[in-house]
């Protein structure tokens, strides 16, 4: 993910919530101004780009978050296990527990897919390489090993997501995290 220095922003976490429960074609200004408290004129003025704008405030702002509090930790000086924990309490908060949805995969539906699929594709990218290069730290296996196994691991925590959208449990993601260390640190297979 980028490096974008946002100060974290209270306007931009509510937008944030918008446009993770409704996606960007779901997210009317209505809706974003009923979350913010703000009138469409003072949306406008403060983002001038509009709706397209908002989002663009929004990735940014999650982007830096998720570069500091799930990437950083992947590279730190602890051990892998430590490190991937450390990543494993992150998303833990990042999605209420399993509760709330992944923002890249509600902007990448209809028009947010046109205006953000690099953003999202980079981002999907940078936490896939970060989990292989831990991978291949930790256990020494070829790099399309690690690639795959960091691709997995992705794979199960959003789809964990989804399940827990679709059916309002939570275990499966809990569940997902846990694992992440057999996952992902497990000596060769």
């Amino acid at each position: 993910m980028p490096s974008i220095k946002v100060e974290p922003d209270p306007i931009i976490d509510r937008l944030t919530e918008v446009f993770r429960t409704v996606g960007y074609e779901g997210a009317t200004l209505s809706k974003l101004s009923k979350a913010t408290g703000l009138q469409r004129a003072s949306l406008y003025h403060r983002f001038p780009g509009g709706k397209k704008e908002m989002a663009e405030a929004v990735l940014a702002q999650v982007s830096t978050w998720l570069d500091t509090h799930v990437l950083a930790p992947l590279t730190g000086s602890e051990t892998p296990h430590a490190r991937l924990q450390k990543m494993a309490m992150a998303l833990d908060t990042f999605y209420a527990q399993g509760g709330t949805s992944c923002l890249l995969d509600a902007l990448s539906f209809g028009e947010g897919s046109d205006l953000f699929h690099d953003h999202i594709r980079a981002a999907f990218a940078h936490w896939i390489e970060a989990l292989a290069a831990l991978v291949v730290e930790s256990t020494g296996c070829p790099k399309a090993e690690a690639r795959q196994r960091a691709e997995d691991a992705v794979l199960s925590i959003q789809g964990a997501l989804v399940l827990a959208r679709g059916t309002g449990n939570t275990q499966p993601f809990q569940r997902v995290l846990k694992k992440l260390p057999t996952l992902l640190l497990t000596e060769r297979r």
